[in-house]
């Protein structure tokens, strides 16, 4: 039983880290950091409640999400490609927009009820021992998150558009040899990172907590950010590390359940120590598959 309580808390708690690794891979693949990430996913996470609120329409309230965080991906664009600045600086600066605008702008949604999305169970393969509950017994953007995986990887490795999108991050040169501007395909891929990064939080809204409270985020786009490189820059693994994370979240609630005597404030902890635990395993490895256009960001960054 707790077993399962743990994985299906897993896959409920990492949904909305899982969307922000997905974004970020994005992002990354074109060759740009966004540290801005939390921000994407807290103006997407108070879009999406606001809306909902208003309209009764949870669909409506994603759409609004998505629109969002790519509205603010769009600025960390237009500032890193168009406007030569800093990317690190820049992102920490879209982070800490995204969280004063959603205070400023979510006082009055703090104490307002919203339906949001319900769990939908799927027959029989619910009923699977273990694991049957935990992925088959969830919201839709949960549901959603499975077909996004696959669907990128796709789009990524076996189409043309997703050959210019990983281009654009490795030689601009291969870009142009297609006729393309690697600039506007920059631009696609921080804003279509910003707008996937923007479900996240809806997710994490009107799905997971159906609440709103100011900085409900909590880190999570920090730690989605993070996980890109556990990942290996590849949204096929970006389960393993949402899953890691929603799993310690998981795991310090079923402790907090259980009154085991450990310090709420170690408990708290949890989850971001376990993720530094596995990033640190990970980084053991020789070879990290980063994109060349981030290497030369990196490697500039720790020069200056």
């Amino acid at each position: 039983m707790m077993l399962e309580t743990l994985f299906s808390g897993a896959v409920a708690s990492g949904t909305s880290v899982l969307y922000g690794i997905l974004g970020e891979t994005v992002t990354e693949r074109v060759g740009v950091i966004n540290l801005g990430t939390e921000g994407c996913m807290i103006v997407g996470a108070l879009a999406a409640y606001a809306v909902a609120y208003q309209t009764g329409s949870p669909i409506l309230g994603v759409v609004f999400a998505m629109i969002a965080g790519g509205c603010m991906a769009a600025l960390h664009a237009y500032l890193v490609l168009s406007r030569k600045s800093n990317q690190l600086a820049t992102g920490l600066a879209i982070m800490f927009l995204g969280l004063g605008l959603t205070a400023f702008f979510g006082r009055d949604y703090v104490s307002a009820a919203v339906e949001g999305f319900k769990k939908i169970e799927i027959p029989l393969l619910s009923k699977i021992p273990i694991i049957g509950q935990a992925l088959f017994h969830q919201d839709l953007l949960t549901y959603l998150s499975y077909i996004l995986c696959p669907f990128l990887c796709y789009l990524l490795y076996k189409t043309r558009f997703g050959l210019k999108l990983r281009a654009t991050g490795e030689d601009v040169s291969v870009v142009y040899s297609y006729g393309t501007n690697p600039k506007r395909m920059a631009y696609i891929g921080v804003i279509l990172g910003g707008m996937i990064t923007g479900i996240g939080g809806a997710q994490l809204a009107i799905a997971y907590t159906h609440t709103w409270t100011d900085g409900m985020t909590n880190g999570r786009g920090i730690i989605a950010t993070a996980l890109v490189v556990l990942a290996a820059y590849n949204p096929g693994k970006a389960v393993i590390g949402a899953y890691i994370f929603g799993g310690a979240q998981a795991l310090q609630s079923i402790l907090q359940e259980k009154g085991v005597e450990i310090s709420p404030f170690i408990l708290m902890m949890l989850p971001y120590v376990i993720t530094l635990v596995a990033l640190f395993i990970s980084s053991r490895k020789k070879y990290q598959p980063m994109p060349n256009e981030l290497k030369k960001i990196i490697e500039s960054s720790s020069n200056s």
